[in-house]
């Protein structure tokens, strides 16, 4: 089965449209791992499942005109980040919401389903870190994906190395950097991230 996921990356990144729909089968388990994760990181009794999260990442990703992944590791990077997004999106809408936006009935399909499960906290918490992210990858582009990778994929150090074609010693040293940036920036509300 690696060789065919081998070979579905390379068609995916040459830009063969058809590539996603054979890969996503062969690495729905996972996919649905990472969703779980992700979610796992938010309060309980959401609406939201990892399922949805996977099938709302599909759809984006299909909207991708090429997809640079070049290993596992990438894809799932690039698979963390889209379900990110759709977290992200959440937390905007709740945000004008909160701001007097009219509350609107939508369906459980609906990419707006996920604001159900945000509280008003959780929602400026996740903006807080998004634009964080995003100043910490004008500084540093591969700081923000080694805390992609390890926060939101939640791929080891080792295998964040592989993935980012670095040495485990580059990755520690760019988590620590990381860590203490972000946490400097917003001030500790990531907590305890994995070490």
């Amino acid at each position: 089965m690696s060789g065919e996921i081998t070979r579905w990356l390379g068609a995916l990144r040459a830009g063969d449209r058809g590539a996603l729909d054979r890969l996503v089968p062969l690495l729905y388990d996972e996919l649905r791992g990472l969703a779980r994760r992700l979610l796992g990181q938010e309060r309980a009794g959401h609406t939201l499942t990892p399922t949805s999260l996977v099938h709302e990442a599909y759809l984006r990703l299909l909207k991708e005109r090429r997809i640079g992944a070049e290993d596992r590791g990438e894809f799932f990077a690039v698979a963390a980040t889209a379900m990110r997004r759709i977290l992200i999106e959440s937390a905007r809408r709740r945000s004008r919401a909160k701001r007097g936006g009219a509350a609107e009935r939508v369906s459980l399909e609906a990419p707006e389903a996920i604001d159900a499960w945000l509280t008003e906290a959780e929602a400026e918490e996740l903006l807080a870190i998004d634009e964080a992210l995003a100043d910490l990858e004008a500084l540093n582009p591969r700081l923000r994906q080694v805390v992609e990778m390890r926060v939101f994929v939640g791929l080891s150090v080792e295998e964040s190395a592989a993935a980012l074609a670095v040495n485990e010693k580059t990755v520690r040293r760019d988590w620590q950097l990381a860590r203490a940036w972000l946490r400097r920036r917003i001030g500790g509300e990531l907590g305890a991230a994995a070490d």
